[in-house]
């Protein structure tokens, strides 16, 4: 880089300072992350080996001085209960889960009191007062419960925190900002005992609090150490800057620099700098452009040296990587994946949710629901090693909606094809409420599902990182279930494991000095890279908005001097800012979609404020959207092949063209393609709520098994009267044969089983009625199939017709033919004034369907001289009874007759030849 880094140049400065003795030195850095890149730094710049200086984050060297270990939020939120419960009356003792939500915020606090060498009696004293005021009646006696609660709360919180403190002190352990203000105390002895050869040195810092502001100005006072700030003079100077802001104060306020040089204030941004600024509806897209870029870069620099790729939403983290050219050789990901989105942690929760409900839902039968089967079989993690695919379809198959385990168990027995698999008993076993117990089975899990991963592809070895990373959380929850003996229920685990998990994140493995950097905001503190890529620049996100998490309002926060959101933008501006200070390239990303939705955002005032101040720098600014093809949508369109044409011809003359299939050429020919000449089903799916063709086949079923004793015969009164009486316990066969193991006994399921129950009841009544008025009905015909052929000169064979007619009766000596349909159908539908429009449009299918079942009637000689109807009965529409086809002007043409199945012929001739002619493809209706 023609620019040195801010590194590179602290490591000269430092070797021309102490030359041989930089061991001596203790360097303090904002992160450890930092510190890798340091110590290439110094080694790359030293001709002979040496031993390294002591390189230290912050929060360790503050680890130092109070002779303290920092303990992590978990095990902070578990000793903070252990107090909180040693306080508390017994009955008033809060169980883990409903403590853990205010603890937290309490917790974070006390940090900040801490932190910021706050006296804790006035600030809780303080809050207690103003939240008082906002109770203040001046009618007295007007407290409630809730007041009297809410008071109670704010008087304890000095007690809780002396208590706390004065407890994690004796264990010498303690939070992040106890250990502050214990330094503090510390101070004077620690800068006593630090040698005189030894100098320490921080260096790349920025906002400080109180506590580092003191330690900073005292070592500096008594000569024990140097400050090297990194600020760009033109953001220094400009009194409104935020990210000058903190550099700014210190600068002007502290003593120390009435007699010591303040380094080092540069002039970054008078050195020329390509900055593109784009813009791109969706989050997502703006990884696209990440690859688009990264490409671009590699051309001049294949090996990516110096190159960062800087994600303000941590949430882009894998969509990034999967959207990174295939060139990308060498790859280092510096930053936390937050573990709530972790595959493994979603398949935890999936088990998690499983099991709780399971144990909720009965107390008696271990009972699991079929979605929640369903979503852990069907994991990514979990899919490709239990072969449990025949099991899933028998569920599906029957309906099953709610059943037990050892169903469970039992039908994977009866349905694998191999061996039984370790992990579908850890997953699906019964769980009590030990919670070592059930530690272990989930511990086990990820490691079975491990054993089957190899670092063969990349794929595994991201999901290697995903299961590292929730093992290492189940530990956790497991050494703090030893530990603090506080988990006694299954629901307190969970939430346990979800607090856990809401603190932990994903680390990867990479070269750090190598290759392509991915990193967070914070990660990339005191780095200084030639191109950067900086995403999700929007409002929110970079800066990160509003958000708190504190008791302390606002204003009170701006009064005791403790850090608002105003400060946090700050912060995210100087990281901004730094990021470009060195960088030649810069390619800034945001998401362009403002309008209101889950996904919108609005462009980080940071970008606003780049166009103002430094116009000269920026050489592009453009939003890229997607490509729009000229046409939405092309209609899908398939020639007829060889192998269509044999299939088609063994659909005509073997198995027969049903109505149902003819129609659904007229309504798409791409829907007769699938079904008909690739014989793709419907993929099965529980019925969790009958559906309406479930209904309809129950409703069917029913009444062909009712009317079959009596086929042949003319119906009496009497027959009817005993169909009746069989109504509910065949409507319950009917249900329990079409809807397998689905439950009909509550919810909507009951509902529909009584509407089918009255449907049926309402036809019988009304073919009482017609018995009772001296109609003659013989049923002659149930559930019915026909045949017919239609034969011609055109066609390239004879056709054969084939389909199942719900009914055929003798009726007043003619014969009628009925379709039942359980949706509403109106009269006017099944009327046609000629045919020569019957087959271009789908509004005729019912009548298509009539008429097929008519041509194909036609061959039964038995009845050929009786007059032949077809019509339909809809059970929406019960009071209109039969609905016959009409044809004709008036459409008063009812009766079928000879020249009516001829003309009707010659429709079906033309649309079969439009589906057997090679050269009319199969083409989509939109």
């Amino acid at each position: 880089m023609s620019n040195p880094t801010f590194l590179s140049k602290l490591t000269d400065e430092l070797i021309s300072i102490y030359s041989d003795n930089l061991s001596d030195i203790t360097i303090v850095l904002p992160s450890k992350r930092a510190r890798v890149f340091l110590i290439d730094t110094i080694q790359s710049k030293l001709s002979k080996p040496i031993f390294t200086p002591n390189i230290l984050s912050i929060e360790e060297f503050i680890q130092d001085i109070s002779g303290l270990r920092t303990i992590d939020s978990m095990e902070v939120l578990f000793e903070f209960y252990y107090v909180y419960s040693d306080i508390t009356d017994k009955k008033d003792v809060q169980d883990f889960e409903t403590f853990s939500y205010w603890a937290k915020t309490v917790i974070q606090d006390f940090n900040e009191i801490d932190r910021y060498l706050l006296d804790q009696k006035h600030v809780f004293s303080y809050l207690r007062d103003v939240e008082a005021l906002k109770r203040w009646n001046l009618e007295l006696n007007q407290t409630t419960k809730l007041i009297d609660s809410t008071l109670e709360f704010w008087d304890k919180l000095p007690l809780y925190y002396e208590l706390f403190y004065k407890y994690l002190l004796d264990k010498g352990i303690g939070y992040q900002g106890l250990l502050y203000r214990e330094s503090i105390h510390n101070l004077e002895s620690f800068t006593e005992n630090i040698s005189p050869l030894n100098q320490i040195i921080f260096a790349g810092f920025n906002a400080l609090n109180q506590a580092e502001e003191k330690i900073f100005q005292h070592l500096m006072h008594h000569q024990k150490a140097l400050v090297y700030w990194d600020v760009d003079y033109t953001i220094l100077q400009d009194p409104f800057h935020d990210a000058g802001l903190f550099i700014r104060k210190y600068k002007k306020e502290w003593k120390q620099y009435a007699n010591q040089s303040f380094k080092w204030i540069e002039t970054h941004f008078d050195k020329p700098k390509n900055i593109q600024i784009i813009g791109t509806p969706k989050t997502v897209g703006q990884t696209k452009i990440v690859g688009n870029l990264i490409e671009e870069i590699q051309k001049e620099n294949p090996d990516l040296q110096n190159t960062a790729v800087v994600l303000g939403d941590e949430n882009l983290l894998l969509p990034t990587l999967y959207n990174l050219p295939e060139t990308v050789e060498s790859l280092n990901i510096t930053m936390g994946y937050p573990s709530k989105n972790n595959p493994a942690q979603l398949l935890i929760a999936k088990i998690f949710k499983l099991h709780t409900n399971a144990k909720q839902r009965n107390e008696k039968q271990y009972t699991l629901y079929y979605k929640e089967v369903l979503d852990i079989l069907n994991h990514a993690l979990i899919e490709p090693y239990i072969d449990a695919k025949k099991v899933e379809n028998v569920i599906k198959f029957n309906n099953f909606t709610f059943f037990s385990n050892d169903k469970l168990f039992q039908l994977y027995e009866e349905h694998k094809t191999n061996e039984s698999n370790p992990l579908f008993q850890l997953i699906f076993s019964k769980w009590n409420d030990d919670a070592s117990e059930i530690m272990s089975k989930l511990s086990q899990i990820l490691l079975v599902i491990k054993s089957h991963l190899t670092n063969e592809n990349q794929e595994d070895i991201i999901a290697k990182a995903f299961l590292h990373s929730i093992h290492q959380v189940l530990n956790r929850i497991s050494t703090f279930i030893e530990k603090y003996q506080s988990i006694t229920s299954l629901s307190s685990l969970y939430a346990i494991y979800k607090q856990v998990v809401d603190l932990a994140e994903v680390s990867f493995e990479g070269k750090p000095l190598s290759g392509l950097q991915v990193m967070g905001v914070l990660e990339s503190r005191v780095l200084d890279f030639e191109n950067v890529i900086i995403t999700s620049v929007n409002e929110g996100k970079f800066p990160s908005g509003k958000s708190t998490n504190s008791f302390i309002p606002y204003d009170i926060k701006r009064e005791l001097g403790l850090p608002t959101f105003r400060e946090k933008d700050a912060i995210y501006s100087y990281h901004f800012y730094h990021l470009l200070y060195r960088a030649k390239n810069i390619y800034l990303l945001y998401n362009s979609e403002n309008s209101d939705g889950i996904d919108a955002g609005e462009k980080s005032r940071f970008l606003t404020q780049l166009e103002i101040d430094f116009p000269q720098h920026i050489t592009k600014n453009t939003i890229y959207n997607a490509h729009l093809p000229s046409l939405a949508y092309e209609p899908i369109k398939i020639k007829k092949t060889q192998s269509i044409l044999e299939r088609l011809k063994e659909i005509a003359t073997e198995k027969g063209f049903s109505p149902s299939s003819l129609t659904s050429y007229i309504r798409n020919p791409i829907q007769f393609y699938t079904q008909r000449i690739l014989r793709i089903r419907e993929i099965d799916e529980v019925e969790e709520n009958i559906a309406v063709n479930t209904l309809g086949t129950v409703i069917h079923e029913t009444l062909k098994y009712l009317y079959q004793p009596y086929i042949n015969k003319f119906l009496s009164i009497n027959d009817v009267d005993s169909m009746l009486q069989l109504v509910e316990q065949e409507t319950i066969k009917q249900f329990k044969e079409i809807y397998k193991e689905g439950e009909i006994k509550k919810g909507k399921n009951l509902l529909a089983f009584e509407v089918a129950k009255q449907n049926v009841e309402q036809f019988l009544k009304m073919e009482k009625k017609d018995v009772e008025a001296g109609i003659g009905i013989k049923i002659l015909f149930l559930e019915h199939t026909l045949e017919g052929k239609i034969a011609d000169k055109s066609l390239p064979y004879e056709i054969k017709i084939a389909g199942n007619v719900d009914r055929i009766e003798l009726r007043d000596n003619k014969i009628r033919i009925i379709d039942y349909k359980t949706g509403k159908v109106e009269a006017r539908t099944l009327k046609v004034d000629d045919f020569s429009q019957l087959t271009s449009d789908i509004k005729y299918e019912k009548i298509i369907q009539l008429l097929c079942y008519a041509l194909m009637f036609e061959n039964n000689l038995e009845y050929k001289d009786y007059p032949v109807e077809a019509g339909i009965i809809s059970f929406k529409n019960m009071k209109v009874g039969f609905m016959p086809f009409g044809l004709g002007k008036r459409n008063s043409i009812h009766e079928i007759t000879k020249e009516t199945i001829i003309d009707f012929k010659q429709s079906m001739l033309a649309l079969i030849l439009e589906i057997l002619n090679p050269e009319i493809p199969f083409e989509e209706k939109i």
